[in-house]
């Protein structure tokens, strides 16, 4: 197995090679973290957007090459310029192709209410995993600012910590406490209006 340290060595070796006009050497790069930057891409943006995410994560890392520093290694590197894209991706989508409440089922009504009912970071977490908590989730998460989405999916559904958040977004750990603290309320209000809306149709339902 290839050592971290020559790693890092070979990577920086490709990356002065690049930079000296040899373009081709960059795709030992592509293929040495496709599969990094593919697993970050598919946590974060829908799979018909994911191959046109990939490719333009790796053309903004070609053109960002001459401002790499090696502080962390290239992989860190790269994870910062592939979440940041995928901000950029729903920035761009904000609000759009959203899934109407009305094609809600019972089991993402019953999702909803135990979600709701233990409002804990850790709880959350592990209910967000379940089947139902896919499509509610995908619904509320477009629902929020760019910002909110990621820094909610990086913290509650990827377990990242403050301090790997805010590497990521690029934004100090004071703020990324701050802006969880106030995408978690926004996702509680979205959420809150789903189960109310659901039950509001329920229940015309039934008097109809």
């Amino acid at each position: 197995m290839e050592k971290v340290g020559l790693r890092d060595q070979d990577d920086d070796q490709v990356v002065r090679e690049v930079i000296a006009g040899d373009i081709n050497a960059f795709e030992r790069l592509v293929k040495r973290y496709g599969a990094l930057v593919t697993s970050i891409v598919k946590r974060h943006v829908p799979f018909d957007e994911a191959e046109d995410a990939i490719q333009d994560i790796f053309l903004r890392a070609y053109r960002s090459l001459p401002n790499f520093k090696n502080r962390g290694g290239f992989s860190q590197w790269l994870s910062v310029i592939a979440v940041r894209t995928c901000h950029d991706f729903w920035r761009e989508k904000y609000r759009s192709k959203e899934l109407p409440v009305s094609v809600l089922t019972d089991q993402h009504e019953a999702w909803l209410v135990s979600a709701m009912s233990d409002e804990s970071d850790r709880s959350f977490a592990e209910r967000a995993s379940q089947k139902e908590a896919g499509e509610v989730l995908d619904y509320a998460l477009r629902k929020l600012p760019a910002g909110d989405r990621m820094v909610l999916e990086l913290v509650y559904l990827e377990g990242c910590s403050m301090k790997e958040a805010a590497l990521l977004m690029g934004w100090s750990v004071a703020n990324v406490k701050v802006r969880l603290f106030r995408s978690k309320k926004k996702l509680h209000k979205v959420l809150t209006s789903m189960l109310m809306t659901k039950g509001a149709r329920r229940d015309e339902k039934k008097r109809g």
